[in-house]
């Protein structure tokens, strides 16, 4: 698990971490940590939505930086507030690298939205899980064990009980230049999880956002066209949601081990449903039905046991 860091600098960002805790202190850290990645992933979800259907109108390019302008931008009222020391990070070098590192995955990942089906690319998604455990247990230490394994691969079963009826196996570049993104999203994730050590959450999704948007300057100025005005609403929006779920992400890796969170993230098939349902009146298959239940079953026992060993580890002498 990581090291504690200094509580947020922001007296209102205090306040509401005081509260959440005060309501969550009877809670594991492991199962606070799933919550907070059960939220990155309502938030991320959102995003989703709404970035496919803006990159079918604009290029991915200037779709790519728009988001992450809009990213920093929410954030500017805190900036202007509480000053630039409050976001001076512990490791610039640190914060770059991963801006960098998460601007090659996005690159691909916005390339490849609007040509693959939206089912497609959630499945491809749906390997990030294996290639962060596999490099938390390389290069962070964290232990591998079984029920970790166990619980991703009931996970990763549900999807596929999910996606089964209506999963495209037509392939193509698109297909592979998507799941090409994920072993890069998850180094930006492993570096996430390495910077909590010293950084405090609000630093890090600043710092974020600041630097993938100026990596995705020069890729955005040759495509450019001038947005509509829904397209700048929309733009602001996934800006918001976004910050708010790399929020949500950079605290569950403060509570608990990046392995023990990974299973949660299968759960985003159920808020893709839920969201279908609620805009589009597409109500989910039995298949999505009897996955969503697969999936949550594995979270929920994995919470259990990561609850049990944590409190044999704290009870030993």
């Amino acid at each position: 698990m990581s090291a504690q860091v200094p509580p947020s600098p922001w007296p209102l960002a205090r306040r509401i971490q005081q509260a959440v805790h005060a309501r969550t202190a009877h809670l594991s850290p492991v199962t606070r940590a799933l919550l907070w990645s059960i939220g990155a992933g309502l938030f991320f979800s959102g995003v989703n939505g709404i970035a496919r259907a803006l990159t079918q109108h604009l290029h991915p390019m200037q779709a790519q930086f728009l988001r992450y302008l809009f990213g920093v931008a929410v954030m500017l009222p805190l900036l202007w507030r509480f000053g630039w020391r409050a976001y001076r990070p512990q490791r610039i070098g640190g914060q770059f690298l991963r801006g960098a590192v998460h601007t090659v995955g996005l690159v691909m990942w916005f390339m490849a939205l609007p040509r693959i089906p939206l089912a497609d690319m959630t499945a491809i998604g749906f390997t990030g899980p294996i290639f962060i455990m596999i490099g938390a247990w390389l290069f962070l230490g964290e232990p591998m064990r079984w029920e970790r394994w166990a619980a991703t691969g009931i996970g990763f079963a549900g999807m596929l009980v999910v996606l089964g009826p209506t999963f495209s196996g037509s392939g193509g570049w698109w297909h592979l230049l998507m799941l090409a993104s994920a072993p890069v999203f998850a180094a930006s994730y492993l570096l996430t999880k390495a910077l909590t050590r010293v950084e405090s959450t609000e630093v890090i999704v600043f710092w974020q956002a600041l630097t993938v948007m100026l990596f995705s300057v020069p890729l955005a100025a040759p495509v450019w066209l001038p947005p509509t005005a829904a397209q700048w609403a929309g733009f602001a929006l996934c800006g918001l949601l976004g910050s708010l779920g790399h929020y949500c992400l950079t605290r569950s890796y403060r509570h608990a081990d990046i392995s023990a969170t990974q299973s949660v993230k299968f759960l985003d098939l159920v808020w893709a449903s839920l969201l279908g349902l609620l805009l589009f009146a597409d109500w989910p298959s039995a298949s999505t039905l009897l996955g969503g239940a697969l999936i949550s079953l594995a979270t929920l026992w994995l919470a259990r046991r990561e609850s049990r060993a944590l409190s044999r580890m704290d009870n030993e002498p």
